[in-house]
């Protein structure tokens, strides 16, 4: 509890410093970013702001499963936030031809390419609705590296860096 609050507190100071109600975040279905949804979404709540000016966007890949998907939908509709499906899969697809790289090789090419689109399509539109692009990464993933450069690392504001993997699963 202690926990989430200091991270509602944390996002409020950000908004309000920069001049922004509007929250962008990826939400995948994970924990991460349902962690970051709630914070987000507590924030709002307690600015008195509309949960509609959080967009959560919803990018399945080439490794999105159903039930993730579904369970994505699910949480955004039960909390009442602005929603957007973008299939990112057609877009890396292109790249891959632009760069000449076989989509059949699931190397690091591809799976930061998703990284990378995903990243690129929540700074797009948020400067479309001048909001702040929530992180959703944990300290975990960042001390040990498993964040894409340019990919799920970048945000304006991420609630979740100063944790570890397991503060998740409070």
């Amino acid at each position: 509890e202690e926990i989430f609050s200091l991270q509602t507190s944390a996002l409020a100071k950000r908004m309000e410093s920069g001049n922004t109600g509007k929250i962008l975040i990826g939400v995948s279905g994970g924990l991460d970013s349902t962690l970051a949804l709630l914070v987000a979404v507590k924030t709002l709540d307690m600015l008195g702001i509309d949960r509609k000016n959080i967009f959560a966007l919803i990018m399945p890949g080439f490794g999105t499963t159903l039930r993730t998907k579904k369970n994505s939908l699910k949480l955004c509709e039960a909390l009442g936030v602005a929603t957007e499906e973008i299939d990112i899969r057609a877009l890396c697809l292109q790249e891959f031809r632009d760069i000449g790289h076989d989509s059949k090789n699931q190397n690091v090419v591809f799976e930061n390419a998703q990284a990378r689109m995903r990243t690129k399509i929540l700074f797009d539109k948020g400067n479309q609705v001048k909001g702040l692009v929530l992180g959703t990464g944990d300290l975990s993933e960042i001390a040990l590296g498993f964040c894409t450069f340019n990919g799920e690392h970048m945000s304006h504001y991420n609630v979740n860096a100063g944790g570890p993997n397991t503060l998740g699963s409070y």
